[in-house]
Protein backbone atom coordinates (compact mmCIF):
# COMPACT_ATOMS: atom_id res chain seq x y z
CA UNK A 1 0.00 0.00 0.00
CA UNK A 2 1.46 3.38 -0.80
CA UNK A 3 -0.62 5.79 1.38
CA UNK A 4 -3.62 5.29 3.60
CA UNK A 5 -6.77 5.37 2.19
CA UNK A 6 -7.83 8.80 0.91
CA UNK A 7 -10.48 9.49 3.51
CA UNK A 8 -7.52 9.53 6.00
CA UNK A 9 -4.94 11.76 4.55
CA UNK A 10 -6.89 15.09 2.81
CA UNK A 11 -6.22 15.23 -0.56
CA UNK A 12 -3.07 17.72 -2.01
CA UNK A 13 -3.38 19.64 -4.99
CA UNK A 14 -0.85 21.67 -6.37
CA UNK A 15 -1.84 25.06 -5.37
CA UNK A 16 -1.29 23.70 -1.88
CA UNK A 17 2.21 21.84 -3.36
CA UNK A 18 4.23 23.92 -5.39
CA UNK A 19 8.16 23.63 -4.95
CA UNK A 20 10.34 26.21 -2.87
CA UNK A 21 11.99 28.31 -5.28
CA UNK A 22 15.26 26.72 -4.69
CA UNK A 23 13.74 22.87 -3.96
CA UNK A 24 13.93 20.38 -6.98
CA UNK A 25 10.83 20.13 -9.24
CA UNK A 26 7.97 18.24 -8.67
CA UNK A 27 7.93 15.20 -10.47
CA UNK A 28 4.38 14.39 -12.30
CA UNK A 29 4.37 10.76 -13.26
CA UNK A 30 2.78 9.91 -16.79
CA UNK A 31 -0.15 7.13 -16.86
CA UNK A 32 -1.45 6.57 -20.27
CA UNK A 33 -4.62 4.49 -20.63
CA UNK A 34 -4.60 4.83 -24.38
CA UNK A 35 -3.67 1.91 -27.23
CA UNK A 36 -1.91 4.07 -29.31
CA UNK A 37 0.07 6.91 -27.31
CA UNK A 38 3.64 7.17 -28.55
CA UNK A 39 5.69 5.16 -26.19
CA UNK A 40 3.65 3.23 -23.81
CA UNK A 41 0.42 2.69 -26.07
CA UNK A 42 -1.34 -0.62 -25.25
CA UNK A 43 0.66 -1.13 -21.99
CA UNK A 44 -2.41 0.02 -19.84
CA UNK A 45 -5.13 -1.07 -21.55
CA UNK A 46 -6.58 -3.08 -18.31
CA UNK A 47 -7.51 -1.45 -15.09
CA UNK A 48 -5.83 -3.76 -12.88
CA UNK A 49 -2.13 -2.45 -15.26
CA UNK A 50 -3.19 0.72 -14.79
CA UNK A 51 -3.61 1.26 -11.50
CA UNK A 52 -0.62 -1.17 -10.59
CA UNK A 53 1.46 1.40 -12.70
CA UNK A 54 0.47 4.36 -11.16
CA UNK A 55 1.09 3.03 -7.90
CA UNK A 56 4.56 1.92 -8.97
CA UNK A 57 5.28 5.58 -10.18
CA UNK A 58 4.23 6.97 -6.59
CA UNK A 59 6.49 4.24 -4.99
CA UNK A 60 9.36 5.85 -7.11
CA UNK A 61 8.41 9.00 -6.07
CA UNK A 62 6.19 10.72 -8.47
CA UNK A 63 4.33 13.68 -6.35
CA UNK A 64 1.67 13.93 -9.04
CA UNK A 65 -0.29 11.28 -11.81
CA UNK A 66 -1.09 12.88 -15.46
CA UNK A 67 -3.56 10.11 -16.73
CA UNK A 68 -4.84 10.54 -20.14
CA UNK A 69 -6.84 8.27 -22.15
CA UNK A 70 -6.70 10.28 -25.55
CA UNK A 71 -3.37 10.73 -27.66
CA UNK A 72 -2.97 13.92 -28.50
CA UNK A 73 0.99 12.17 -30.33
CA UNK A 74 1.31 13.79 -34.15
CA UNK A 75 -1.49 12.28 -36.11
CA UNK A 76 -3.15 10.73 -34.11
CA UNK A 77 -6.87 9.85 -34.15
CA UNK A 78 -9.31 11.57 -32.06
CA UNK A 79 -11.06 9.40 -29.53
CA UNK A 80 -15.09 10.26 -28.63
CA UNK A 81 -15.70 11.36 -25.34
CA UNK A 82 -17.74 7.82 -23.95
CA UNK A 83 -14.06 5.80 -24.90
CA UNK A 84 -11.93 8.24 -23.06
CA UNK A 85 -13.91 8.24 -20.36
CA UNK A 86 -14.07 4.30 -20.15
CA UNK A 87 -10.82 4.35 -20.07
CA UNK A 88 -9.61 7.21 -17.42
CA UNK A 89 -12.87 7.28 -14.77
CA UNK A 90 -12.35 3.84 -13.50
CA UNK A 91 -8.18 4.36 -12.93
CA UNK A 92 -9.00 7.49 -10.97
CA UNK A 93 -11.39 6.11 -8.77
CA UNK A 94 -9.38 3.54 -8.11
CA UNK A 95 -6.13 6.01 -7.45
CA UNK A 96 -7.98 8.29 -5.25
CA UNK A 97 -9.29 5.39 -3.06
CA UNK A 98 -5.72 4.69 -1.97
CA UNK A 99 -3.59 7.84 -2.27
CA UNK A 100 -4.34 11.28 -1.42
CA UNK A 101 -1.89 12.78 -3.69
CA UNK A 102 -2.29 15.26 -6.82
CA UNK A 103 -3.99 13.66 -10.13
CA UNK A 104 -4.30 15.50 -13.19
CA UNK A 105 -6.48 14.31 -16.18
CA UNK A 106 -4.49 15.07 -19.81
CA UNK A 107 -7.38 15.83 -21.41
CA UNK A 108 -8.80 18.72 -24.26
CA UNK A 109 -12.54 17.66 -23.59
CA UNK A 110 -14.80 19.39 -21.26
CA UNK A 111 -16.88 16.78 -20.59
CA UNK A 112 -13.86 14.51 -19.18
CA UNK A 113 -12.10 17.17 -16.78
CA UNK A 114 -15.84 17.15 -15.30
CA UNK A 115 -16.23 14.33 -14.87
CA UNK A 116 -12.84 12.98 -14.08
CA UNK A 117 -12.58 16.32 -11.21
CA UNK A 118 -15.75 14.52 -9.87
CA UNK A 119 -14.11 10.87 -9.63
CA UNK A 120 -10.91 12.52 -7.85
CA UNK A 121 -9.27 14.23 -10.09
CA UNK A 122 -7.28 18.06 -9.09
CA UNK A 123 -5.72 19.16 -11.97
CA UNK A 124 -6.65 19.60 -16.19
CA UNK A 125 -3.98 19.24 -18.26
CA UNK A 126 -5.07 20.86 -21.54
CA UNK A 127 -2.96 20.87 -24.90
CA UNK A 128 -5.49 23.43 -26.59
CA UNK A 129 -5.24 26.01 -23.57
CA UNK A 130 -9.01 25.89 -23.26
CA UNK A 131 -9.46 26.84 -26.67
CA UNK A 132 -10.78 22.76 -27.64
CA UNK A 133 -14.79 24.13 -27.69
CA UNK A 134 -16.57 26.74 -26.65
CA UNK A 135 -17.58 25.58 -23.32
CA UNK A 136 -13.92 25.03 -22.50
CA UNK A 137 -13.35 27.74 -20.65
CA UNK A 138 -16.78 28.24 -18.50
CA UNK A 139 -16.26 24.29 -17.26
CA UNK A 140 -12.76 25.24 -16.29
CA UNK A 141 -13.78 28.22 -14.17
CA UNK A 142 -16.73 26.20 -13.18
CA UNK A 143 -14.59 23.19 -11.72
CA UNK A 144 -12.00 25.90 -9.99
CA UNK A 145 -9.20 22.89 -10.45
CA UNK A 146 -5.69 23.71 -10.79
CA UNK A 147 -5.13 24.04 -14.56
CA UNK A 148 -2.22 23.50 -17.24
CA UNK A 149 -2.29 25.60 -19.90
CA UNK A 150 -0.19 24.16 -23.15
CA UNK A 151 1.28 25.97 -26.32
CA UNK A 152 0.49 24.24 -29.56
CA UNK A 153 0.48 25.05 -32.77
CA UNK A 154 -2.02 23.40 -34.93
CA UNK A 155 -3.65 20.09 -34.35
CA UNK A 156 -2.50 17.07 -33.17
CA UNK A 157 -3.15 15.65 -36.52
CA UNK A 158 -1.73 18.24 -38.87
CA UNK A 159 0.78 20.28 -36.32
CA UNK A 160 4.05 18.43 -37.15
CA UNK A 161 3.50 18.63 -41.02
CA UNK A 162 5.24 22.48 -41.55
CA UNK A 163 5.85 23.89 -37.47
CA UNK A 164 7.34 28.06 -38.66
CA UNK A 165 7.69 30.63 -36.00
CA UNK A 166 10.09 33.80 -36.50
CA UNK A 167 10.90 33.53 -32.56
CA UNK A 168 9.54 30.40 -31.07
CA UNK A 169 10.60 31.52 -27.43
CA UNK A 170 8.64 35.40 -27.64
CA UNK A 171 5.84 33.36 -29.84
CA UNK A 172 5.10 31.12 -27.35
CA UNK A 173 5.74 33.44 -24.27
CA UNK A 174 2.90 36.04 -25.99
CA UNK A 175 0.72 33.11 -26.96
CA UNK A 176 0.73 31.22 -23.47
CA UNK A 177 0.32 35.00 -21.59
CA UNK A 178 -2.94 36.03 -23.94
CA UNK A 179 -4.52 32.37 -23.01
CA UNK A 180 -3.53 33.20 -19.23
CA UNK A 181 -4.84 36.74 -19.16
CA UNK A 182 -7.70 35.35 -20.96
CA UNK A 183 -8.54 32.80 -18.21
CA UNK A 184 -8.46 35.34 -15.25
CA UNK A 185 -10.98 37.74 -17.21
CA UNK A 186 -13.09 34.52 -16.79
CA UNK A 187 -12.72 34.16 -13.59
CA UNK A 188 -9.83 31.29 -13.18
CA UNK A 189 -7.79 31.96 -9.85
CA UNK A 190 -4.47 33.20 -11.25
CA UNK A 191 -3.16 30.77 -8.12
CA UNK A 192 -4.28 27.77 -10.53
CA UNK A 193 -2.92 28.07 -13.24
CA UNK A 194 0.56 26.61 -14.77
CA UNK A 195 2.13 27.04 -18.19
CA UNK A 196 3.61 24.33 -20.65
CA UNK A 197 5.76 25.61 -23.48
CA UNK A 198 4.19 21.91 -25.49
CA UNK A 199 7.85 20.98 -26.52
CA UNK A 200 6.76 18.65 -29.44
CA UNK A 201 3.70 20.23 -30.34
CA UNK A 202 3.41 22.05 -33.55
CA UNK A 203 7.71 22.34 -33.08
CA UNK A 204 10.80 21.40 -35.31
CA UNK A 205 13.49 20.06 -33.25
CA UNK A 206 15.70 23.88 -33.48
CA UNK A 207 12.11 25.22 -32.15
CA UNK A 208 12.59 22.73 -29.12
CA UNK A 209 15.60 23.22 -28.55
CA UNK A 210 15.18 27.05 -28.31
CA UNK A 211 12.42 26.64 -25.67
CA UNK A 212 14.46 24.66 -23.32
CA UNK A 213 17.50 26.71 -23.33
CA UNK A 214 15.23 29.43 -22.92
CA UNK A 215 12.49 27.98 -20.70
CA UNK A 216 14.07 30.77 -18.04
CA UNK A 217 12.32 33.64 -20.22
CA UNK A 218 8.57 32.00 -19.26
CA UNK A 219 8.77 33.23 -16.02
CA UNK A 220 8.11 37.09 -17.36
CA UNK A 221 4.82 35.72 -17.15
CA UNK A 222 4.51 34.94 -13.30
CA UNK A 223 3.26 31.56 -13.15
CA UNK A 224 4.56 28.18 -12.52
CA UNK A 225 5.48 26.13 -15.16
CA UNK A 226 5.41 22.55 -16.26
CA UNK A 227 7.81 20.58 -18.84
CA UNK A 228 7.25 17.63 -21.10
CA UNK A 229 10.37 16.06 -23.33
CA UNK A 230 10.37 12.38 -21.70
CA UNK A 231 10.85 9.95 -24.97
CA UNK A 232 10.40 12.59 -27.58
CA UNK A 233 11.64 12.62 -30.94
CA UNK A 234 13.52 16.14 -30.12
CA UNK A 235 16.08 13.36 -28.58
CA UNK A 236 15.83 11.65 -31.52
CA UNK A 237 17.11 14.25 -33.42
CA UNK A 238 20.33 14.87 -31.67
CA UNK A 239 21.20 10.71 -31.56
CA UNK A 240 19.91 9.29 -34.54
CA UNK A 241 20.22 6.06 -33.06
CA UNK A 242 17.67 6.82 -30.61
CA UNK A 243 14.94 5.51 -32.93
CA UNK A 244 13.18 3.92 -30.41
CA UNK A 245 11.02 6.12 -27.53
CA UNK A 246 12.69 3.39 -24.79
CA UNK A 247 16.03 4.37 -26.26
CA UNK A 248 15.88 8.00 -24.72
CA UNK A 249 16.25 7.99 -21.06
CA UNK A 250 19.65 9.30 -21.07
CA UNK A 251 18.22 12.47 -23.76
CA UNK A 252 14.95 12.15 -21.51
CA UNK A 253 17.20 13.19 -18.36
CA UNK A 254 19.22 15.93 -19.74
CA UNK A 255 16.14 17.73 -20.87
CA UNK A 256 14.44 17.30 -17.00
CA UNK A 257 18.08 18.62 -16.10
CA UNK A 258 18.26 21.36 -18.12
CA UNK A 259 14.40 21.98 -17.23
CA UNK A 260 14.96 22.23 -13.74
CA UNK A 261 17.94 24.15 -14.02
CA UNK A 262 15.97 26.74 -16.13
CA UNK A 263 13.26 26.93 -12.97
CA UNK A 264 10.77 24.28 -14.54
CA UNK A 265 8.29 23.53 -11.15
CA UNK A 266 6.99 20.41 -12.80
CA UNK A 267 8.62 17.79 -15.15
CA UNK A 268 6.47 15.43 -16.88
CA UNK A 269 8.20 11.88 -17.46
CA UNK A 270 7.68 8.45 -17.91
CA UNK A 271 10.99 7.58 -16.02
CA UNK A 272 10.03 8.76 -12.55
CA UNK A 273 13.11 6.53 -10.34
CA UNK A 274 15.66 7.95 -12.72
CA UNK A 275 14.64 11.15 -13.02
CA UNK A 276 14.23 11.82 -9.43
CA UNK A 277 18.00 10.28 -8.48
CA UNK A 278 19.19 12.72 -11.08
CA UNK A 279 17.60 15.52 -10.19
CA UNK A 280 19.11 14.65 -6.28
CA UNK A 281 22.48 14.31 -7.40
CA UNK A 282 22.25 17.78 -9.55
CA UNK A 283 20.72 19.14 -6.01
CA UNK A 284 23.82 18.10 -4.33
CA UNK A 285 25.99 19.51 -6.44
CA UNK A 286 24.77 22.71 -6.41
CA UNK A 287 24.21 23.01 -2.58
CA UNK A 288 27.78 21.82 -2.70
Amino acid sequence: MVRDRQQDNPVVTMSTFRPSGTAAPAVMGIVNVTPDSFSDGGLLQSAEAALAHALRLIEQGANILDIGGESPRPGATPVPADVELARVIPLITALRAQWGGPISIDTMKPEVAQAAVAAGATMWNDVTALSHTPDSLQTAVDLGCDLVLMHMQGAPQTMQEAPSYEDVVSEVIDWLGGRADEAISAGIGRHCIWLDPGIGFGKAPHHNLALTAGLNRLAVLGFPILYGASRKRIIQSVDGSATAPLDRLGGSIALALEAARQGADIIRVHDVRETIQALKMQAALRDH
